[in-house]
């Protein structure tokens, strides 16, 4: 198979860089955290058999520039880039997309907004908090987070984050490092290069996003929400499992946890495929 075709879009505020692959309907992953689309290299290939393949460095990430670095960031403008993409890619047509973590609350947000560009949304683990019952202590999480980047500096406030992101009453520390893919490991100085931007940016717009859960009643039959068959009690699992619950729908499980695409790419591609035609 030729190697992805990499592209440059001008959005309003940045500027994006993209990466094509494959033939067949269009399908946009929307990558979640500081991976940009690299994170995603192996999922795409995997698919691309079947797909015309768009991954891309949200805005701010790595090979995505913004016009104003201090930019304060909105999920809506970063689920307007996604549109622009699909504008791009797939004129007309309704195209299938992927987001992971924070990039599938852009894809929730692109959902309600522009629901007839989107035949098929699959969302892995979007931290939604706000949609839990116990919204005002991740509220809280969050300020913990910023004021710790703030008074303390980055790794501080990862610990910060960690913990809460961590299953209720895990108090065993850190996890062992499972070892990665070759291509994820020297991914690594890309990623943490991207951290603060992440933590002091993406982190506080992204998880006080409020999603318009009537608006996704109404659009559930092109949602499919999904976890990672080893995140129950994180964080991150719990807003996707009382969105199926509210939405009357199936909850979807994938390997791995939360960052099971990167841990899991070949198995990860399987399940997303079934999950597009489902």
């Amino acid at each position: 198979m030729n190697g992805p075709t990499a592209g440059a879009l001008r959005v309003n505020g940045a500027t994006l860089y993209h990466e094509v692959r494959g033939r067949g309907p269009l399908l946009l992953l929307i990558p979640g955290g500081t991976g940009g689309a690299a994170s995603l290299d192996a999922v795409a290939d995997d698919l691309a058999d079947e797909y015309t393949v768009a991954t891309y460095d949200p805005r701010g990430m790595s090979r995505s520039t913004l016009d104003d670095p201090e930019a304060e960031q909105y999920v809506a403008e970063h689920a307007d880039d996604a549109l622009r993409l699909l504008d791009l890619l797939s004129p007309g047509e309704p195209a299938r997309v992927f987001g992971a973590s924070s990039g599938s609350i852009a894809a929730l947000h692109l959902l309600t907004a522009h629901p007839a560009r989107v035949e098929r949304v699959v969302v892995h683990e979007p931290p939604v908090v706000e949609v839990l019952p116990d919204a005002a202590g991740h509220r809280a999480l969050v300020a913990r987070v910023r004021d710790t980047f703030r008074t303390q500096g980055l790794m501080p406030a990862m610990a910060v984050f960690a913990a809460g992101l961590a299953k209720d009453g895990d108090t065993t520390g850190p996890k062992p490092q499972i070892e990665l893919p070759p291509q994820a490991a020297a991914r690594a100085e890309r990623t943490m290069a991207d951290l603060p931007y992440f933590v002091g940016r993406i982190v506080p717009a992204f998880m006080s996003y409020v999603p318009d859960a009537d608006r996704l009643q109404t659009l559930s039959d092109r949602l499919v929400l999904a976890c990672g068959q080893e995140s129950r009690g994180e964080l991150p699992y719990r807003p996707a499992a009382f969105l199926a619950e509210r939405l009357g729908t199936e909850l979807v499980y994938f390997p791995g946890g939360h960052t099971g695409l990167t841990t899991h790419p070949t198995e990860f591609a399987a399940c997303l495929r079934r999950a597009l035609r489902a």
